[in-house]
């Protein structure tokens, strides 16, 4: 009754909680079978995006929750747009230079239906393969699409409104990319909690 009146929710047991569905459902998906693994991997299509994000949006960028928010996003992102997702990854790869495509693993070309499987292989390898590889593989996906909507903002032609938003998309997915690489730096040395 006194949390209602002082704000909610304590900040502590929802972090608490956040911490402890992910090691859960990181545990879940390891010890799975196919089908199970599968309903993991399908779980924000099934609930939502904003269901996971109730419980892990909050989290620390650098921690499994903040991490596997990031995953599901990035999911979520590409499965939202393949078409769209398809052109930027196209683009990214042509404009980088770096070996960001050969980590994330993206077979060439990379048409909607490859980005979207990409993103599934990456999702399930944080459950079935190493969390630190399937981090990488999805800082470089974000390093690539960042770059693609940077270039989508430059085309002449396009409209001060689309400009603004694909350069705050590239924004927000170089912000990505630097997070999940972190993370799996930390996942590496043990300390991705």
């Amino acid at each position: 009754m006194f949390d209602a009146y002082i704000g909610g929710e304590d900040p502590a047991r929802v972090l608490q909680a956040a911490h402890e569905t992910a090691a859960a459902l990181l545990d879940r998906g390891r010890s799975a079978s196919t089908p199970e693994l599968e309903r993991v991997i399908a779980l924000a299509d099934e609930h939502g995006v904003d269901a996971i994000s109730e419980l892990w949006a909050h989290a620390a960028s650098d921690s499994l929750p903040g991490a596997l928010w990031r995953l599901y996003l990035l999911r979520a992102l590409i499965r939202q747009d393949p078409e769209g997702v398809a052109d930027e990854f196209r683009r990214g790869v042509e404009t980088l230079g770096t070996a960001d495509e050969a980590i994330a693993g993206a077979p060439r070309p990379a048409g909607p239906e490859e980005v979207v499987d990409l993103a599934d292989r990456i999702l399930r390898g944080a459950f079935r393969g190493d969390l630190g590889d399937a981090l990488d593989r999805a800082a470089s996906c974000c390093r690539i699409l960042a770059s693609g909507a940077l270039q989508g903002a430059d085309v002449s032609g396009a409209s001060p409104e689309r400009e603004a938003a694909l350069v705050t998309r590239a924004t927000r997915l170089s912000a990505f990319a630097e997070e999940l690489a972190v993370c799996a730096r930390r996942e590496r040395a043990g300390g991705l909690d």
